[in-house]
């Protein structure tokens, strides 16, 4: 099944040479050398508001690179970031159809503003908040992580966003809190792949409250100094880097704090295939192909994978006491 759709606006895309050296040009100046300066420019990115008055606004527009660039942080992986065309034209975003081009042949059906996020259940300050007021508590911060898909391909992407912790810190769990549910959008007319039964919509996530509180689990409102592409997840996506990528839920309505462990889309469709905790772990195959290699997009040859992607040494310690032979 192809969804075809009328085509969208086309869009300008940053090459990947030319990101990288305004990375490089900027983490050799120093030009960040003010914490204040750098939010401030986050904040504005993000909610897609001019600096003040008639300023300009710090969104970087067509043909200019990126303009939310930072020194490499203490998070950061020093592998080549993927190419921006790349890291949004090859994607799995059911929703948008099933093939890897769909979504970004079809995303543009999506509607990111306005927007409203549930933050509910064990909670002790439930709320619906804009997004736009959700992303002015946090101030900006850029990470490059590994990503690597259970289909055995991955990726490095510099994402923008903000702890999750601190988002979950801010409506005060309760005692009886163990589990973190994430619920995507489901409008049909926006998302056209829901309206055919290839899963059991709309997609939903879980993570353990541990997980969640990690300080490597983020909230991506961006990527690559842009505001996120509807096709990778607008406005709101779950960022998990020691996990397969399926569990980085797009476009996020509802997050819940549950006493039991939440049901998960995939796990649904094939809980044989496609665990709760779906810890990326080389030493365990797919049932139908191996995990122990990957494909880096934008490379010929395939590379070791890394147990939990890479993040071993930060997240061994949370499944310490687990089989994770049996928790794939």
């Amino acid at each position: 099944m192809r969804l075809k759709l009328p085509e969208p606006q086309g869009s300008e895309i940053t090459s990947e040479s030319l990101y990288l050296r305004r990375r490089e040009f900027i983490k050799n100046a120093a030009l960040f050398t003010g914490t204040a300066a750098a939010v401030g420019a986050g904040l504005q990115l993000l909610s897609n508001r001019p600096t003040g008055g008639d300023g300009p606004s710090l969104l970087a527009t067509p043909g200019e690179a990126p303009k939310v660039v930072r020194p490499r942080g203490p998070y950061d992986t020093d592998e080549r970031a993927t190419s921006y065309e790349d890291a949004t034209t090859y994607n799995n975003f059911y929703e948008f159809g099933l093939d890897k081009g769909d979504p970004a042949e079809n995303a543009h059906t999506l509607k990111p503003r306005p927007w409203t996020v549930v933050i509910d259940g064990e909670v002790h300050k439930p709320q619906r908040v804009d997004m736009d007021t959700l992303q002015s508590w946090f101030p900006l911060e850029e990470r490059v992580y590994r990503m690597r898909c259970v289909e055995a391909w991955s990726m490095v992407i510099p994402w923008l966003g903000f702890p999750l912790a601190g988002l979950l810190r801010r409506v005060e769990p309760t005692s009886k809190a163990k589990y973190v549910a994430f619920t995507t959008l489901k409008d049909p007319a926006q998302m056209p792949g829901q309206k055919y039964p290839v899963l059991d919509w709309p997609y939903v996530e879980g993570l353990r409250l541990d997980e969640a509180l990690h300080p490597l689990t983020m909230m991506a409102v961006g990527m690559y100094g842009r505001v996120l592409p509807n096709q990778n997840g607008a406005p709101l996506r779950l960022v998990v880097p020691w996990k397969y990528g399926f569990k980085g839920i797009k476009s996020i309505v509802r997050i819940s704090l549950t006493e039991k462990q939440p049901s998960t889309t995939w796990n649904q469709a094939n809980s044989r295939e496609y665990g709760f905790y779906a810890n990326v772990n080389p030493e365990v195959a797919h049932p139908r192909w191996s995990q122990s290699s990957e494909r880096r997009i934008g490379e010929l040859r395939r590379r070791p994978t890394l147990p939990f992607n890479g993040y071993a040494e930060q997240v061994a310690d949370l499944y310490k006491s687990m089989d994770l032979r049996g928790n794939f």
